[in-house]
């Protein structure tokens, strides 16, 4: 398949394609990337396609497949890696190598031994899609142990199944932002609805709709409270009321809230008795009526989440007498006892009324992606079929250093014990747990305990300098691809813009070399290739839109054309609208078949610190806490600069830098007592570790919490102190732990640190040029 061209002047040639932060056309002049446009139907294209440029031809590209050299002297289990220097080798010799030691580990230790790692970001295409590919290969292979939930929303997306029996408020669809305008009037926002995370969309977006739709809803009267920490998570233009709640909170003042709509007589019975199951046991615990007879009042909460009790009491009552929508980021469940907030969100939601009523209820994506709310037809998405594990095996995907660490034991999850293998071979592709995992010091010392770790990658990103065998693979402009996402309306074609940089290659291809080494190339072909591929997609994807009654074109149409736009439904979306109107007639996936406030399911696990209905439960690490050596809490949020760890080589992750070191934000308060000034370089610091950061001082953010975006690739460095991130990497200081052990979420959002002025000498940031080489042997 030749891809289409269009030849501008001389040798300038424009091609379509996309990111998950944008539809764009890649400006190609002479073999190289120079220039990314917006897609031209993109309302409000956002700054981040500018990079592009940056990533394809970056020095920290892997220019050819490389070896640990220590790995081929014998130096394996038991090594810490990232110190040694790698070995330049040809693409027969690492294939070879690969394939021995897959074959080897599924013989003597079992299929389970092997951990697929990816995290499925790589890129939006569909075809090239990384983890689809490794899976693929793995599976096809006999097996091999899974990660399954995710670190944006793990602990939810656990949780609401039980709840609500769907994660459809979590992932989309969600009531569309038409019905919120037109029928909300109050719009109670826990972690706001920050601009950035608006600018991405799993599988690429040509229509980034969320800033003009939230300004529709202020031209419509809808009154905005933003309830979190940062007050800049709600946008100016929203002028959104902030409630500076202590992070940690969150559950103290929403089942506050419900105390005092309860206690005014307000709440909706007639909802709680049709459509809810358990609403007594939640009430007899929120009213001190059970348990711990302790009565959930606004001034009960105040000590707990430092709101005024004359707020919480204000809020609840305002949105008993408004239609008022319910919201949370996925933020907000990614802390200890993380699943708490979100089910008693769920229970006031309950109790105004709202839950499929047309502009109302609840949802938890409003502002933590494009394309929550966007108006759609529930169609199709291009996607390469799943493939079967085998093996069977799986952890939550925060819980890899615990898989690691912890051979032979029992991993509490989701009301089952799981056995966890003994990891002898990880295989990761297309992601960086460097950027996603908590206490990178301890994961870098987990992964010491494996035998083996290839990676598949285009950048010497964190985890590729952990490798043993590095295998260079294309960025999504040296491929074609189609990009495609249930959460937006249209569908792009990826044209390969340059050729692959120096002997880097497809995914696929890499692992079809491997397979064939193993004995199965034809069954993970199928004998196509890119382009047959593509067309097999399309089809698939095409002949499922016509049984829904929407027609696409044909492939060679859509190829040239570059992208197909589908129709805005003319009906607005509600969520649960038809279970609200009759629960008999459309139940719930709940073994109730209605909301469960309270989950005898859930209830019947038998899991500390987990009862049956929502409560709250202090966390480990916050404010209210033991502040004398680590007085701060940290936020770690997701960067406006990058996708997770995604363009921090490229020149808008670069200008956001102070001094190279990724920005730390704090109060003037915080600030002043410490000596502080904007632009300082300072140690951020817990007992798990320490990184370097540059001051920013801001008054958005509340007393008491600072705030560093993830992403900064992981750069450490040994001093007096123990290992310094000397870029500024915050996963150094999160502390890994589940959420619960009913979610085994990420707890990243529960974290205290103490902060003080840098006075050595600035060390130099090395991550982003290639390590160092050795000779060919």
């Amino acid at each position: 398949m030749r891809p289409g061209r269009r030849i501008l002047a001389g040798m300038t040639e424009i091609k379509p394609h996309a990111a998950h932060w944008g539809y764009f056309d890649a400006v190609v002049e002479n073999g190289r990337v120079v220039a990314a446009r917006p897609f031209g139907r993109d309302p409000f294209p956002g700054t981040l396609i500018e990079g592009m440029p940056d990533l394809v031809h970056a020095p920290c590209r892997i220019d050819r497949p490389y070896i640990r050299e220590g790995w081929l002297a014998g130096r394996r289990q038991g090594v810490q890696r990232g110190q040694d220097r790698f070995v330049p080798a040809s693409w027969d010799q690492v294939t070879r190598l690969v394939a021995e030691e897959v074959a080897r580990v599924r013989a003597e230790h079992g299929h389970a031994s092997i951990l697929g790692g990816s995290y499925g970001w790589a890129s939006a295409g569909r075809f090239h899609h990384a983890r689809s590919q490794l899976q693929r290969f793995l599976g096809l292979g006999g097996g091999y142990t899974a990660q399954v939930t995710n670190y944006s929303y793990g602990a939810g997306m656990t949780l609401m199944p039980h709840i609500l029996g769907t994660n459809d408020p979590v992932t989309g669809p969600a009531t569309d932002w038409r019905s919120i305008v037109k029928h909300a009037r109050l719009m109670l926002c826990f972690g706001g609805l920050p601009l950035k995370n608006g600018l991405v969309t799993a599988g690429g977006g040509g229509a980034h709709e969320y800033v003009p739709m939230m300004k529709a809803a202020v031209e419509a009267g809808l009154r905005f409270v933003n309830i979190g920490p940062d007050r800049g998570a709600a946008a100016d233009f929203l002028g959104a009321e902030w409630v500076p709640i202590r992070p940690g909170g969150d559950a103290a003042m929403v089942l506050a809230m419900i105390h005092a709509i309860v206690a005014a007589g307000l709440e909706d019975r007639d909802f709680l008795a049709r459509c809810t199951e358990g609403w007594e046991k939640l009430r007899a615990y929120v009213m001190g009526e059970a348990e711990d007879g302790v009565a959930k009042t606004p001034e009960w909460a105040e000590p707990l989440c430092e709101i005024p009790a004359a707020t919480i009491r204000a809020l609840a009552l305002e949105a008993a007498a408004k239609p008022t929508m319910v919201t949370a980021t996925w933020s907000v469940q990614r802390a200890e006892h993380g699943e708490q907030p979100w089910w008693a969100l769920v229970g006031l939601a309950s109790v105004l009324g709202g839950i499929g009523k047309p502009g109302l209820g609840i949802a938890f994506g409003y502002g933590s992606i494009n394309g929550m709310g966007t108006s759609r037809r529930e169609l199709p998405s291009v996607s390469l079929p799943a493939t079967r594990n085998p093996a069977g095996a799986f952890i939550p995907v925060a819980r890899v250093t615990e898989l690691l660490e912890r051979p032979g034991e029992v991993l509490r999850y989701n009301g089952r014990d799981i056995l966890l293998p003994d990891t002898r071979l990880v295989f990761w592709s297309g992601g960086n747990p460097f950027h996603h995992h908590q206490d990178l010091n301890r994961l870098s010392r987990a992964l010491a305990r494996t035998e083996t770790i290839v990676v598949s990658e285009p950048w010497w990103t964190a985890i590729a300098r952990q490798a043993d065998i590095v295998l260079p693979a294309t960025t999504t402009l040296e491929r074609n691809d189609i990009a495609s996402s249930s959460r937006d309306r249209f569908v792009r074609a990826m044209h390969q813009a340059v050729p692959p940089q120096g002997m880097a290659r497809n995914d696929h291809d890499i692992f079809a070399d491997i397979a064939d080494a193993l004995g199965y190339r034809e069954r993970f072909t199928e004998q196509r290739d890119e382009g047959a591929w593509l067309r097999h997609l399309y089809d698939r994807f095409r002949r499922a839109c016509a049984a829904l009654g929407e027609e696409v074109p044909e492939f060679d149409r859509f190829w040239a054309e570059g992208h197909i736009e589908f129709a805005r439904p003319e009906q607005d979306f509600v969520s649960f609208e038809d279970f609200a109107r009759d629960p008999q007639a459309a139940p719930l996936a709940t073994p109730s078949g209605k909301v469960e406030l309270y989950s005898e399911t859930i209830a019947g696990f038998g899991d500390e610190g987990v009862p049956g209905h929502p409560v709250w439960k202090a966390p480990r690490e916050w404010l209210g806490g033991d502040l004398s050596r680590h007085p701060l809490h940290l936020l770690s949020d997701q960067p406006a600069t990058r996708l997770h760890g995604q363009l921090d080589p490229a020149r808008v992750a670069r200008a956001s830098k102070i001094q190279g070191r990724e920005p730390i934000r704090m109060n003037p308060a915080d600030a002043a007592a410490r000596g502080l000034a904007g632009g300082d370089i300072v140690r951020v610091f817990n007992d798990r570790g320490a990184c370097l950061a540059g001051v920013v001082v801001t008054e958005n953010l509340r007393p008491g919490v600072v705030a560093m975006s993830t992403g900064a690739w992981w750069d450490p460095q040994e001093t007096e102190a123990g290992p310094l991130c000397v870029h500024g990497n915050p996963n150094v200081l999160t502390q890994d732990v589940g959420t619960s052990p009913l979610g085994q979420g990420c707890a990243a959002q529960s974290c205290l640190v103490q902060v003080e002025a840098w006075r050595g000498p600035l060390p130099e940031v090395r991550v982003h040029r290639p390590p160092e080489i050795a000779e060919a042997g």
